[in-house]
C-alpha cells in the first residue's frame, strides 16, 4: 500500500509491504507491534527497537510520541491523496476555488447555499457512491459563490460541484 506521510511540513512517499517499508525509494526492514488496548507501539526498524505512542486525532491525523517528543503526523493513502487532488483540496489558486467530484456518484444532500461563509472542515456536499455517503468538506475558509449541482443529480469524477471566493 502506498501512503503520503507528513510530519512538521516535511513529506515522504511510503510503500508498506509485508515486513518491509520503502521511504522515498530507500528500503527498510520494519515491523510495528501493537499492545492490545493501549496506544503504545514498538517499531522495529532495521533491527532497532523504537518505543512510541500513537493516538488518533481525526481523519488520517495522528499524535505520535517518540522519546517524549510529540509530533502531529498525517498519513494519507494513495487513493485519498488522488481524490483530494481531483477535488482541489489544498490547492492554491487565483480567482474562484472549485470543489470537484472526487468520484462518480449521486448528490445526496447539499449542505451550503451561495453567500454562506465556511471554514476548514465544514460539510459542503454529501456524495453517494457505491451505496456509501461521502461528506465533502471545505479545505479552508471561504464564501460559497455558486452551487453547481442539485440534490439527486448524478455527477462524474472531476465535475464541478461548488465554487468559492
Amino acid at each position: 500500500m502506498r501512503y503520503l506521510v507528513e510530519v512538521a511540513g516535511r513529506r515522504w512517499q511510503v510503500v508498506v509491504e509485508a515486513g518491509r517499508v520503502v521511504v522515498d525509494g530507500v528500503e527498510h526492514q520494519a515491523e510495528l507491534r501493537a499492545f492490545a488496548g493501549s496506544a503504545r507501539r514498538l517499531l522495529v526498524l532495521d533491527g532497532k527497537s523504537i518505543p512510541l505512542t500513537v493516538e488518533p486525532m481525526h481523519r488520517g491525523k495522528w499524535m505520535v510520541a517518540i522519546q517524549g517528543e510529540r509530533q502531529e503526523v498525517e498519513v494519507v493513502d494513495e487513493r485519498t491523496a488522488s481524490a483530494r487532488r481531483t477535488a482541489g483540496h489544498g490547492a492554491i489558486q487565483a480567482g474562484p476555488v472549485a470543489l470537484k467530484a472526487p468520484m462518480p456518484g449521486r448528490v445526496a444532500r447539499i449542505l451550503v447555499v451561495p453567500g454562506q461563509e465556511v471554514v476548514a472542515g465544514d460539510g459542503l456536499i454529501v456524495l453517494e457512491a457505491m451505496k456509501m455517503e461521502n461528506e465533502l468538506k471545505a479545505a479552508g475558509p471561504g464564501v460559497v459563490e455558486r452551487v453547481a449541482v442539485r440534490g439527486g443529480q448524478t455527477v462524474e469524477k472531476g465535475e464541478l460541484l461548488v465554487t468559492f471566493r
